[in-house]
């Protein structure tokens, strides 16, 4: 099996033994809980697509391992075609699903190992290459979702993983044994982790010989012995237990974080791609990071969504004529059609690697991924705007269907007399769902804390940019020699 579908992908996930705690308890079924099936609805239309004739250029790819076609989310790329691609997949289903699809991270893993496992056999002669390129067969036949597990909870932030009071803060290495490795530690803000077949374990940041035992990657079935998922809260989750459809806003489609919980976990051999190669660990971070901001092109399509719905309700609301509201949806525009133009540009900038496999550029996806820490509030902030003040005070569901106040509710809630209030209610929740709710998760707090902290943006883009260049071409031209 190469390609699955969606109800395929569903069935595999029953047959995963997760330990997972929500709300203090032990979920007995993971996969029709829910409030986390809507982020398993999410994966699943990843799968359904690459099956549309419509959109089998941009979700499928032939593998360069097996020449066969395979879901672009298991791919490593090839040209700069690929990373182009890559880009217009995530606003494609950003668009389709109005969340985070979950998938990117584990592509973005994959493909930063094929680059840093070959790096580390040129340099130390160690195997790794040849064992990634194993998994990675495994993985696209299987067609698996993957989580990339990069960010550890760190503790004091003032010291390294080997100075820290209480060493899991770091995953890492606590027994080194003839058949494998045994690990201790945890993963934070893991996204879709619930729905992955499998976890890649990355390390978090540069290290240096002290932190050896810290520099280490390897792969693991998502149910090994040992692995426990913590559940994390979103704002409005619990609407999702409740009866009726209306006030989730998005009811199809979501997004869920996790804490990841490694509690002395075995990892064979087989299954390591680093293990204390210490000078390696900040390049993976690096082109894990470059990939994974370049992956925000998600962010776009889920723009796409907001626009369209402040659009509408300026419609319903009958205020889309007015100057101020046509001014606003432009603006809209102009944010997130710019933000498109970055992730396209750092594709498109691209290079092949000593590996064979094409990175994207550093410092453009850096520059991309600044601007997703900022348009997508501006956009939000617009949206609600043009909603209006009854986005946040709007009664519930079953105010609208109850006999005593549905009636008014009927009568005072509607704007324009052809629009059904339920219509106007439906978009007014889908608004407060992308920009507060949680779908805000995946839209803004994504946009501004994923794929690393701004500031980390910044420090890259002060690293890559060639300053000395710049000023050369100034001093040229106003002619100032050098000494």
């Amino acid at each position: 099996m190469t390609l699955m579908t969606g109800a395929q992908y569903e069935a595999s996930l029953r047959e995963l033994n997760l330990v997972v705690y929500m709300f203090g308890k032990r979920l007995a079924n993971v996969v029709d809980d829910p409030i986390i099936r809507p982020s398993l609805q999410a994966v699943a239309h990843t799968y359904d697509l690459a099956h549309r004739p419509e959109a089998e250029d941009l979700m499928t790819a032939t593998s360069h391992l097996t020449g066969r076609k395979v879901n672009r989310f298991t791919h490593i790329h090839q040209s700069r075609d690929d990373l182009v691609k890559k880009s217009k997949m995530g606003r494609l289903l950003g668009r389709e699903t109005g969340c985070c699809f979950q998938r990117c991270v584990g592509l973005d893993a994959l493909n930063a190992l094929s680059i840093v496992t070959y790096d580390i056999d040129q340099a130390h002669g160690t195997e790794y290459h040849p064992r990634f390129l194993k998994y990675l067969a495994y993985v696209q036949e299987n067609d698996l979702t993957c989580d990339g597990a990069m960010t550890d909870p760190k503790g004091d932030r003032s010291l390294p993983p080997h100075q820290q009071p209480d060493p899991d803060q770091y995953l890492h290495v606590v027994e080194k044994r003839k058949d494998g490795i045994v690990v201790r530690g945890a993963k934070a803000h893991q996204t879709g982790a619930l729905n992955s077949h499998e976890i890649i374990v990355m390390p978090t940041s540069a290290m240096r010989e002290p932190d050896r035992d810290y520099a280490v990657s390897f792969a693991l079935p998502s149910d090994a012995p040992g692995i426990v998922y913590i559940m994390g809260r979103q704002s409005c989750d619990t609407r999702k237990l409740e009866e009726g459809l209306m006030d989730r806003g998005n009811f199809l489609f979501g997004g869920h974080e996790a804490l990841v919980v490694f509690d002395n976990v075995f990892v064979p051999w087989e299954r390591v791609f680093m293990f204390q190669e210490y000078d390696f660990a900040g390049a993976l971070v690096e082109k894990f990071a470059a990939y994974h901001r370049q992956s925000y092109a998600c962010k776009v399509g889920v723009g796409d969504v907001l626009i369209g719905a402040a659009q509408t309700v300026a419609e319903y609301n009958r205020t889309e004529k007015a100057s101020h509201i046509k001014d606003k949806i432009i603006e809209m525009n102009h944010l997130n059609e710019t933000l498109y133009c970055g992730c396209i540009a750092c594709a498109s900038e691209g290079q092949k690697e000593p590996s064979g496999t094409y990175a994207v550029n550093t410092l453009l996806a850096n520059v991309h991924k600044q601007n997703v820490t900022r348009f997508p509030y501006e956009i939000a902030r617009l949206a609600q705007d043009i909603a209006g003040g009854l986005m946040v005070t709007l009664p519930s569901e079953q105010d609208f269907k109850s006999p005593a106040t549905g009636p008014w509710l009927e009568k005072y809630l509607r704007a324009d007399q052809q629009i059904p209030t339920a219509h106007r209610m439906r978009i007014l929740r889908l608004i407060e769902n992308l920009t507060l709710g949680t779908a805000a998760v995946g839209y803004l707090t994504e946009s501004m804390h994923g794929a690393g902290s701004p500031q980390a943006q910044r420090i890259m883009i002060s690293r890559l940019i060639n300053m000395k260049e710049k000023q050369k071409a100034a001093q040229k031209l106003c002619g100032i020699e050098e000494e």
